[in-house]
């Protein structure tokens, strides 16, 4: 009787899972047979999924599995800052045809005003980068420079993802009425028609597409990272990098990703850039095929072709064992070691990006 009771436990518990995750609308959806049959013709989609070019080892072994578990129980003193981060008011005005820029919300959710347009690029504006919020890594400034509510009508919406930590649930609930068009990675639209945006204000793109939007030329490009937002979708949608150029004014935004020959081949392909937006956060050796070390960062804005550097993917929350100033002194040091210029903005800061400009460079976080 007690095997049987067992067992009807364990079933009830699969069961509420499998509901769970199909029931709750911020797993989102994904792709259907159908919608996949149009991806086949990618050469990295195969056998239902999306590949890295090169070998990429995401997982970890059951040794590194053993020395995460001792450093999330030894922890680090300095795995997040004391007190909530400072933050500037940004300036949302629309910037003119002729200038570039851009204001940082921590992590790697950016507006970008470039030459008249502006561009959301991953805002994740959420608590805290997971599905259950009260038990994620809660956001280090404590909340936004800005209400939500009152952000302004976007041209576009550029996502490089579907991870927590850059397509969030409900900032798309709160937003997708202000955005013009959504602009994603093959298999990303399921998530957002699911949420309330209709599929005619969503275009999917594979690496290598060129494209022209709002008077702007993008190109989708590669990243080496992968996918996922539930327990059966992993690499069922893509991961990317953007390349954004006006008529003046030319921005890379990195994406996540470890670092590989496509930065080369997209600088090559694309070069120079007046700013690249670089991941430099949350890494780890253990992982170090899907997230760059900071020294990574700045060879791949070198390969890039990129004039000015902003690290990204860092000052939002933790999802690493590092100390939380690690990723942005390290950039800063190799960068000024290979005579990169580099800005470090405050939350919040709008700058103007381009000649003769001059734009934050001071250590604020060592105050904090």
């Amino acid at each position: 009787m007690g095997y049987l009771i067992t067992i009807g436990i364990i079933v009830g518990i699969a069961v509420f899972i499998i509901l769970f995750l199909q029931i709750n609308p911020v797993f989102g959806r994904q792709p259907s047979q159908k919608e996949m049959i149009n991806y086949t013709p990618s050469d990295h989609f195969v056998a239902g999924k999306f590949n890295n070019v090169s070998h990429t080892r995401a997982g970890v072994s059951g040794n590194e599995m053993g020395s995460m578990l001792k450093d999330v129980l030894k922890g680090h003193p300095q795995h997040k800052p004391s007190v909530p981060l400072p933050m500037e008011t940004p300036r949302f005005a629309v910037a003119s045809s002729s200038s570039l820029q851009v204001t940082w919300f921590g992590h790697s959710a950016l507006m970008l005003n470039i030459e008249g347009k502006m561009l959301l690029l991953d805002p994740m504006f959420g608590p805290a980068p997971s599905p259950l919020p009260a038990f994620g890594s809660k956001r280090y400034s404590g909340g936004l420079p800005f209400e939500l509510k009152n952000i302004p009508d976007i041209d576009a919406v550029l996502l490089s993802h579907d991870h927590y930590d850059h397509l969030d649930y409900g900032t798309i609930r709160v937003i997708k009425d202000k955005v013009k068009r959504f602009i994603v990675p093959l298999g990303v639209k399921g998530h957002l028609v699911r949420w309330g945006v209709e599929p005619s204000r969503i275009e999917e793109h594979d690496w290598w597409d060129e494209f022209a939007y709002a008077g702007l030329q993008l190109a989708c490009t590669p990243a080496q990272h992968f996918s996922g937002r539930s327990l059966t979708d992993r690499n069922a949608t893509l991961w990317c990098s953007w390349v954004i150029k006006g008529e003046r004014s030319s921005v890379f935004f990195s994406g996540d990703s470890g670092y590989a020959p496509h930065f080369q081949e997209i600088g090559a392909a694309y070069g120079p850039f007046d700013l690249s937006l670089v991941e430099c956060g949350q890494y780890d050796e253990r992982w170090a095929d899907i997230h760059m070390m900071p020294e990574q960062s700045v060879q791949a804005h070198l390969d890039v072709r990129a004039k000015l550097m902003m690290p990204i993917h860092w000052a939002g929350f933790t999802l690493a064992f590092h100390a939380w100033t690690d990723p942005v002194d390290r950039a800063v040091k190799a960068a000024h070691e290979h005579g990169v210029a580099i800005m470090t903005p405050k939350i919040g800061e709008t700058v103007s990006v381009g000649e003769g400009k001059s734009v934050p460079q001071a250590a604020w976080w060592k105050d904090v």
